[in-house]
Parts: structure tokens; C-alpha cells; sequence
């Protein structure tokens, strides 16, 4: 039976292997909710009523089911009940699926961080823009963002490390991200079986994630303090 040493240098590239792919559904999924969230919560916030009770409805619904679920849901369904293989076949479509479920998600969530940090600047601030004849339009880019942004820091933070460790839950559809990776070792994988310790070696990549992203996150917060609210 191979040794410890002989076994990590093939154990730490699985995990490299498996950490990149987390990489790209962690960053393909910032890249997709961060906007749409911000679509999301201008429809929740619509004066025209159908359209808001709908993205509403849709928001409550996301956010009330698990995150898991929406990804059984997003990869099976369409083959399943459409009979319409979409997504494709392999890694390359479970990756699609699962960055589809993720982005959607968290959208909803960011959603209503936005909606929170929107609401949150006082009324007086836009009646004074409106006042010194600013736009609609002026107002939300000149006043309301940037205040927003500052308000939104805090939430946003922990919800973008939260979406580091959800990103293990990809693997019910199989995706090979580092958690699997590291599981396989315990099942058999590249002539290692049995083996626990690997799995453990996962949460030293996610420790270390998440806290390069609490220090920058750390580091914004200062550089926005000049917003006193």
C-alpha cells in the first residue's frame, strides 16, 4: 500500500483539480447574480403591481426552497419531463446546470440585500435631488447607489463566503468539484481507497478562500467609511 507521502502528491492535484472547478462556479455565479439580483429587486420594487407580485412570488419561492432541490430540479427536469437533453451531456453540461441553479439563487437573495440598502436611504436625500433638478435617473446613480453600496457591504459579504461552501452542494449532480475530489479517495480513485484524510485537506481550501475574501472584504468596508450614515 502506497505511504502518505507517496499518496498526496496525487491527492493534492485531485484537489486542485476539484478546487478550480469550484473557482468557476464561484465566479460565474458572482458574474451572473450580482446584476441580476439588481434586475430582480428593481422588478420587486415596480409600481406596476402584476409585475412585482410576480418577481415577488418567484423571490419567495427561491429563497424558501433549498438550494439543493432547485439543482435536482434544473439538471433533471428538462431531460426527465421535457425529454429534451438541453444542457448536454458530461461534465461541461452538469457545470451549465449547476451555474444556472446557483445563479438564480443568489440573485434572489442579492435581491433583496439591494432592495434593503435602497430603501434604506433616507426619503429627504432624492427630494433634494429632485430639488436641485436632477433626474430620476441623476438621482439613483448620483445619491441612492452610492449610499447603497455602502449599506449593502456588510450583507454582501456574507453571502458571497456563504456561496463559497454552498458551492460543495454541486456535487448531487455529480459535478466533480473539491469535495468530490476528495471524496473519491474513500470510495477508490487513482489507486487510493479508503482514505479519509483527503476529505479533511478540503477545508483548509475553503478556510483559506474565505478568509482572503473576509480581508477584502475588511479592506472595503474602511475605504467606503467616508459614507456616514
Amino acid at each position: 500500500m502506497n505511504t502518505f507521502f507517496e499518496q498526496f502528491p496525487i491527492v493534492f492535484n485531485a484537489l486542485n483539480v476539484g478546487f478550480l472547478q469550484t473557482m468557476k462556479l464561484f465566479a460565474v455565479t458572482l458574474l451572473g447574480a450580482i446584476p441580476l439580483g439588481l434586475l430582480i429587486c428593481f422588478g420587486s420594487m415596480s409600481r406596476f403591481k402584476p409585475l412585482s407580485s410576480v418577481v415577488r412570488t418567484i423571490v419567495w419561492v427561491v429563497r424558501g426552497s433549498p438550494l439543493m432541490i432547485q439543482l435536482l430540479i434544473v439538471y433533471y427536469f428538462p431531460g426527465l419531463v421535457l425529454k429534451t437533453a438541453i444542457w448536454g451531456g458530461g461534465e461541461h453540461g452538469r457545470f451549465i446546470a449547476a451555474s444556472i441553479a446557483f445563479i438564480l439563487n443568489y440573485a434572489c437573495y442579492f435581491s433583496e440585500i439591494y432592495r434593503g440598502g435602497i430603501q434604506g436611504v433616507p426619503h429627504g436625500q432624492q427630494e433634494a435631488g429632485q430639488v436641485l433638478g436632477l433626474s430620476r435617473r441623476q438621482i439613483f446613480f448620483k445619491i441612492t447607489l452610492l449610499q447603497m453600496i455602502k449599506r449593502i457591504v456588510p450583507p454582501m459579504s456574507n453571502e458571497i463566503i456563504t456561496l463559497v461552501k454552498d458551492t460543495s452542494l454541486a456535487r448531487i449532480i455529480a459535478l466533480q468539484e473539491i469535495i468530490w475530489a476528495g471524496q473519491a479517495f474513500m470510495k477508490g480513485s487513482q489507486g487510493i481507497s479508503g482514505q479519509i484524510w483527503p476529505l479533511f485537506f478540503t477545508a483548509v481550501y475553503y478556510l483559506v478562500f474565505s478568509g482572503i475574501l473576509t480581508i477584502l472584504f475588511s479592506k472595503l468596508e474602511k475605504k467606503l467609511s467616508y459614507f456616514k450614515v
